[in-house]
This record gives C-alpha cells, sequence and structure tokens, in this order.
C-alpha cells in the first residue's frame, strides 16, 4: 500500500500537436496546439487532468507529485485554483531536458529525476501513472492498496473501446502462471498474442500505470536508451530489474476502459464523457 504517486506530465504533446481534426471548434484547436494536452478543457470548462487528480483523492492518495516540464507556470495556474477539491498534498517535480535534445530524453528518465529531486522516493513505495489517461477510481485502488512491491495493472484488451487498428498496435504483456510480468511485446503479431494469452485466456495490455520500490531507481539510472527512439523507457528498466535482480513486477488483472487524450480525434470522446 502507498499514499503517493508521480503522474508525468513533462511531455510535449507532439502528436497532440502534429494530429488533424476538422471538426474541432476553434477553441479546442489552439489549445490542442498550444498547451500540454493535459489541460484541454472538458465539462464545465475543467483541464483534462483535473479529472485525473479528481480520481486520484477520491481513491486515497495523499501526495501528488507532478513531473513538469521547466516552463510549467500556465501548468500550475490552471489547477491551483481547483487544490480546495483535493485531499492530498502536491508537489511538482521538472523534468530538463538535455542540452544535445530538442525533447525530454522518456518515461524512465521522467521518474528518475522525480527520485533525484524527492530523495525519499528511494525509500519508499510509490506509483506513477501518464497525465493524458483517465483511470478509473478502481483502478488506482487497485494499483494502490495491493502488497506487492512491484506492480502493474495488466487491462483485458477486449475491454479497450479504441479503434481496432489503435487496439492491434499496443504492445501486450507476457506473464507466467503466478501474473508475474515476464516480457512487453510491442506491436505483436497475431501469432504471437495468441502465443501469451494469460491464464484466463486473456489478452493483457499495460496502460502505464505503476506501483515501484526505491529499488527501482538504479535501473532508471543505467537504463539504456532505446536504438529506435532514442528515448529511455519506462519497459527497459522494468525488464532490467526483473532480469538482474530478485524484484518481480506482479500483473494486477483489470477489464475496463481507459479514455485516452493522445490526439485531436480523441477530443471528440472525451467531451463525449462530460456532455
Amino acid at each position: 500500500m502507498t499514499d503517493t504517486i508521480i503522474i508525468l506530465a513533462g511531455g510535449m504533446s507532439s502528436r497532440m500537436k502534429k494530429s488533424q481534426d476538422t471538426e474541432l471548434d476553434n477553441e479546442k484547436v489552439e489549445q490542442a496546439n498550444k498547451s500540454s494536452k493535459s489541460l484541454i478543457t472538458f465539462g464545465n470548462n475543467k483541464p483534462f487532468i483535473f479529472y485525473l487528480l479528481k480520481n486520484i483523492s477520491l481513491a486515497g492518495f495523499k501526495n501528488v507529485i507532478l513531473l513538469v516540464s521547466k516552463d510549467y507556470e500556465n501548468f500550475k495556474n490552471s489547477i491551483e485554483k481547483f487544490y480546495d477539491e483535493f485531499d492530498f498534498n502536491i508537489q511538482f517535480a521538472i523534468q530538463e531536458i538535455p542540452n544535445d535534445r530538442l525533447k525530454p530524453l522518456g518515461t524512465s528518465d521522467a521518474v528518475y529525476q522525480t527520485m533525484k529531486q524527492i530523495p525519499q522516493l528511494k525509500q519508499s513505495s510509490f506509483c506513477v501513472c501518464n497525465s493524458d489517461n483517465l483511470y478509473s477510481v478502481n483502478a488506482f485502488n487497485l494499483i494502490k492498496n495491493n502488497e506487492y512491491a512491484n506492480a502493474f495493472l495488466a487491462y483485458d484488451r477486449d475491454y479497450l473501446e479504441f479503434p481496432k487498428e489503435r487496439v492491434s498496435s499496443f504492445s501486450i504483456v507476457k506473464m507466467d502462471l503466478d501474473g508475474n510480468l515476464n516480457l512487453f511485446i510491442e506491436k505483436p503479431t497475431p501469432e504471437q498474442v495468441q502465443d501469451n494469452l494469460d491464464t484466463s485466456n486473456k489478452i493483457r495490455v499495460s496502460m502505464n500505470i505503476f506501483k515501484f520500490s526505491g529499488e527501482i531507481f538504479k535501473f532508471l539510472e543505467n537504463c539504456p536508451l532505446n536504438p529506435i527512439r532514442k528515448e529511455k523507457e519506462l519497459p527497459t528498466a522494468i525488464m532490467n530489474m526483473i532480469n538482474e535482480s530478485s524484484s518481480y513486477m506482479k500483473g494486477i488483472a483489470i477489464a475496463e476502459h481507459v479514455p485516452d487524450l493522445t490526439s485531436k480525434s480523441d477530443i471528440h470522446t472525451i467531451n463525449k464523457l462530460f456532455d
């Protein structure tokens, strides 16, 4: 069990800004092109991340760490007016970009920089999630209240309400008979999917919501660059931890959708949730 969660919000929203959608109103297009995607407003003019933070609060987390870019004043100003609605403390950590890069160094680097800036994380357990997925209160309860040292939510792919071609491109996870993670499989072939069903004959995917012990730090610190994307990625650090230590990563089964805000077309779907 843990009371702390890191929200990864330091990305540049590149896919959102590059995507096209002729049916969006001008205000939403401007928000999508100029701000962090988690600050796009929905419902009663509240940013997407408000709804994520609300679910985190309802699940009982007491410490929230927002990992943001160095120019985060707009981010802070967008959410501080809602602080009274949350029952937790908020801290900010900053993901610095190396001088020889234009973009952040990836999700593994994001958690690493957070742990460097808030050293007590090295001696405690904490959760990590994306800022552009609207995980449910149930999901947060599952990842928060288990007794495993390291865990992730293993989503039943059949419950994800995305277009078929999008879902089929998601990485799947291979787990052993005890539900421990063995492997992340990127862009799986149909044969790989059928060969890696879980004990309930389900296809399981990770939607990037994790629980870690402080032991993950050294594997984040030494995480190599992905040779193709040139980023340090959490799945790489996780697999190195599993393969190079006695640690494990337990998969917790869950069967529900996760609203996602990746491209401008997703804005329509999120709008419908709050109509």
